[in-house]
């Protein structure tokens, strides 16, 4: 091993005799293994130096951010920190603009935010000209304003929960900011109160909050004399319009999906949930680049405790940086390594409707045009909107459709496998000699063919996904049908063979979810070298482990199999589509607040009061006076 490390550093890794001035990738670690320990120390401030200054720098940069330094009542000591904390001498993004308030006598103040995350005509119309032209037309406030009254009752709408303690500690927040702001010096009370027009505004204590505010695209306003700063709503967030859905696509429903703006995705759930008990909570993800995510849920039907466990989730990763949704689906669920998925993604504002209205939560992360939500089971996703929107028999054919997509998927290139290799008689005469004769001059095993035509499909598919445009389609039709007429005229498979990779492509493109797709198309390799060592055998014990390994899964702490393992009470929603009326429960094991969704008799007019006699229109008979 020695040797081999040796000829590596001598003839692949060959370094200088003298160290270059020049910054090179990893010299720092070649140098410290070369170096013995009692010298690491000097010979690592020698070659670093600069760079070591710079780490400390950074260093209490951070300490300042982590120990939630609070601000001081000097412009110029908050300008300094901020200054370094932006790398404002560096960062042409960060803008520091001091200027100077219209009072008697003036006060020193600056604003900071960064420039292209803010919209210039909010701040000079509604900061900088009532600051710097309109302060001095209203007097200060002489006394400081009075908290609100609380009141002499509380309402309980919520069954007691874990969730009672974060309501607590935000109500103390609260209050100790209404607090800080009475204390705060009138001129800060004047241009909170007065001379601020704008619909967001928020005072802020702590360098934390002043950066956490920037990078939202906030404006800072810090005022000399003030310990404390005010985040001004000024976003100027450059995204797209709503647009149809490309990916869940349907004939009859509505034609919207989530945008790259979480307030547009926020304002899509709600207008179709016109309920104020809809909530709306933000939570910061992340450590380096904190992202924010919208939690939402039904606040009257949802059960506190699978909303406090989604926000504790959320709010306890500490990656750099998490800016999709697919990477925080990795950090929440709970088995990782899963069969299946377990948490549902879409594009669809009326799908997150319907998942609150049954008692789920949604993940609406700040960047991404998709939706998470929890807890997702395996039938829920078979699930697709269109479902919903067209007549129940015609619901469920569609869903057990999908099923048949996904057995056939999954299990048919294992079967095919495993029956012509280990179970001819399964096979009627006439088909086996058929078959017979068409493999006759192919010189692979039945195994090797298939696994040949399903990785060449595997990149046909991949290949047509990453050139960009109808360039992929076009690629995927026409590279399919030359490459299995190419194959099946070189007797390299025979054409059965091509029949069964092209069914088992369009059963899994009948399954509605792309993460579960993905597992169905991993997983049919392994029932296909069950089925060519073990024959049916292998294909029921692979069934018996996947199965059993399904229904061990759990979605924050939801059985993933349910309601059919454990069997619980239930809507007929899952293997058929029932009719609209007979959806009168929500889903047992989401254990909701409130079980009924709608009445036992939802179709009012088929009541008919009986007191009423059946006479003229309004039953009162002959009106002959």
């Amino acid at each position: 091993m020695g040797l081999v490390r040796f000829l590596q550093r001598t003839l692949l890794f060959k370094e200088p005799e003298e160290p270059s001035g020049r910054f090179e990738s990893g010299g720092e670690d070649r140098q410290s293994s070369r170096t013995p320990p009692s010298q690491d120390n000097g010979n690592e401030d020698a070659l670093t130096g600069k760079g070591r200054q710079h780490l400390a720098e950074a260093e209490r940069l951070n300490s300042i951010i982590r120990e939630r330094a609070r601000l001081s009542d000097s412009l110029d000591a908050n300008k300094e920190v901020l200054k370094n904390l932006f790398r404002a001498e560096v960062n042409n993004d960060a803008i520091l603009r001091e200027f100077s308030i219209n009072t008697d006598p003036p006060v020193r103040a600056m604003i900071i935010f960064y420039d292209g995350l803010v919209s210039t005509v909010v701040q000079d119309q509604f900061i900088l000209q009532p600051l710097m032209l309109l302060a001095g037309l209203r007097p200060a406030p002489e006394q400081p304003r009075k908290g609100p009254e609380k009141p002499s009752f509380k309402i309980h709408h919520r069954r007691p929960g874990a969730e009672d303690g974060d309501r607590g500690g935000k109500k103390d927040k609260e209050e100790k900011k209404d607090r800080e702001v009475a204390a705060a010096p009138p001129i800060f009370r004047q241009v909170l109160e007065t001379l601020l027009p704008g619909n967001q505004v928020a005072p802020a204590a702590t360098f934390v909050d002043v950066v956490a505010g920037v990078m939202n695209a906030d404006t800072a306003l810090l005022i000399d004399g003030c310990a404390q700063a005010l985040l001004i709503e000024t976003k100027n967030w450059a995204h797209r319009s709503v647009s149809p859905p490309r990916i869940e696509a349907v004939i009859r429903g509505p034609q919207e999906s989530f945008v790259e703006h979480i307030r547009t995705n926020t304002t899509l759930v709600r207008k179709i949930l016109r309920d104020p008990a809809l909530v709306t909570e933000f939570v910061k993800i992340g450590k380096m680049s904190t992202a924010q995510a919208a939690v939402m849920y039904m606040d009257s039907i949802a059960n506190p405790e699978i909303v406090t466990e989604v926000k504790r989730r959320l709010q306890s990763v500490r990656s750099d940086l998490v800016s999709e949704s697919g990477l925080i689906e990795q950090l929440i669920e709970d088995a990782p390594y899963g069969l299946a998925p377990q948490v549902l993604a879409t594009e669809r504002p009326d799908r997150v409707a319907a998942a609150l209205v049954e008692g789920q939560v949604a993940v609406l992360p700040d960047g991404n045009p998709f939706a998470l939500i929890v807890p997702a089971t395996f039938f829920s996703l078979f699930q697709a909107a269109e479902d919903a929107y067209v007549r129940f028999p015609f619901g469920t054919m569609l869903r057990l459709i999908r099923f048949l997509g996904f057995l056939v998927a999954l299990l048919l290139p294992g079967v095919y496998v495993a029956i012509t290799t280990f179970h001819p008689e399964f096979i009627p005469t006439d088909l086996m000699l058929a078959m017979t004769g068409a493999r006759e001059r192919v010189p692979f095993p039945t195994v090797v063919e298939l696994l040949l035509l399903e990785v060449s499909f595997e990149l046909i598919r991949e290949a047509g996904i990453r050139i960009p445009g109808t360039v992929g389609t076009t690629l995927g039709i026409v590279g399919a049908l030359i490459l299995g007429q190419a194959a099946v005229a070189a007797n390299i498979v025979s054409p059965i063979l091509i029949v069964v990779v092209a069914v088992t492509a369009l059963g899994s493109f009948a399954i509605p979810n792309y993460g579960l797709g993905l597992s169905i198309r991993a997983l049919r390799f392994a029932y296909i070298l069950l089925g060519s060592i073990l024959g049916l055998f292998g294909i029921v014990v692979g069934l018996f482990l996947h199965v059993a390994l399904l229904a061990n899964m759990r979605s924050f702490g939801v059985p993933y199999l349910a309601p059919l393992a454990p069997v619980t009470a239930s809507s007929p929603d899952y293997f058929w589509r029932g009719p609209a009326w007979e959806q009168e429960s929500r889903p047992d094991y989401l254990d909701p607040l409130r079980r009924e969704r709608q009445p036992r008799v939802s179709r009012g007019w088929l009541i008919r009061d009986r007191r009423k006699p059946r006479g003229g229109p309004e039953g009162g008979g002959d009106r002959r006076g």
